[in-house]
């Protein structure tokens, strides 16, 4: 299954980004710690391209610390970028982003020349908590729900540094499917968009090569079991069952990912950086393959060429 989700909004948010972004010295993005790669949206790396840019892994505290270390690592080699990590709750988080941002861009202070940051990532990565904690008070409305804000808001934080927050969005086409399962598994997409099953099954399967220990604790299952079975033994461990004692699958996918969440399996994190690096290598192929299928297809005649909507561009 190929997860994909991009609303109507995203569409414009993208479009008013694209402007707003020409006057904007520093580009803060949140990425889920958990899955830094799939939450590191490829539409926002294009928009933003040469602009200092601030790397925010947020949910640290949901997600494996050694694993968080080598993204942390990734990032800060990359020029013109610097990346911490945080939890959106943090008390007080504004004097490192703040210290951050003017590193990035020095010459950018006082009244005269005010500091004017951007930030951006996908729907339900924690902007609007994060928003919160550094104005102070209930700015942006917050939900464990994607795509909670729809429209861009200014902040100002301190005299001279002005903070831009945009609406949660994604990309027009998920290549990697591996980053389309993580970012379900997240809640960064609809529900609407998924089947809560198989996200479940590849969530386990994930887990199954990472923290095998994890679930033995949290679930008891034994080493060896195939996906569907830890999620029938999950079904009756949290008593899902339905008439004649068969396991409700719906409901024990619905426990897991929402105990994934919550962060009650324990610490994890769905990725490193060398196998999103692999994944996105793959995805990358498969993609020019349809893409030169559909071509031909064009060619022959057997389907109509899509319209692409103005100012799109081909996602990764």
């Amino acid at each position: 299954m190929a997860i994909q989700w991009f609303p109507g909004h995203m569409h414009l948010t993208r479009q008013a980004m694209a402007e707003r972004i020409k006057a904007i010295d520093v580009v803060i993005e949140l990425l889920d710690a958990r899955l830094p790669g799939s939450s590191a949206n490829p539409m926002l790396a294009q928009i933003t391209r040469g602009k200092p840019a601030l790397k925010i892994l947020n949910k640290q505290d949901l997600a494996d610390p050694v694993r968080t270390e080598g993204w942390l690592d990734h990032y800060n080699r990359q020029p013109g970028t610097r990346a911490l990590a945080l939890d959106a709750s943090e008390a007080a988080p504004t004097r490192r982003l703040l210290a951050a941002c003017r590193e990035l861009a020095p010459t950018r202070q006082g009244l005269a020349r005010p500091m004017r940051v951007l930030i951006c990532g996908i729907p339900n990565v924690g902007k609007s908590t994060l928003i919160n904690t550094m104005v102070g008070k209930r700015a942006a409305r917050t939900g464990d729900e994607a795509g909670i804000t729809r429209s861009e808001q200014r902040f100002v934080l301190e005299d001279g540094f002005y903070l831009w927050d945009t609406p949660g969005v994604l990309w027009p086409r998920i290549i990697v499917a591996q980053s389309g399962y993580h970012l379900a598994a997240s809640g960064a997409i609809g529900r609407n968009a998924y089947d809560e099953q198989e996200v479940a099954l590849e969530l386990l399967a994930s887990l199954a090569r990472g923290y095998p220990q994890l679930l033995t604790a949290r679930y008891g299952l034994e080493a060896g079991l195939r996906e569907e079975q830890a999620l029938e033994v999950i079904a009756r461990k949290r008593g899902a069952v339905s008439a004649g004692a068969r396991p409700n699958l719906q409901k024990a996918a619905e426990i897991l990912i929402h105990e994934f969440r919550g962060g009650s399996i324990g610490r994890i994190s769905l990725e490193t950086a060398d196998e999103y690096a692999a994944w996105l290598s793959q995805g990358k192929v498969l993609e020019a393959e349809r893409l030169l299928r559909k071509e031909q297809a064009v060619e022959a005649g057997h389907i109509r060429p899509a319209r692409r909507p103005a100012g799109s561009a081909r996602s990764r």
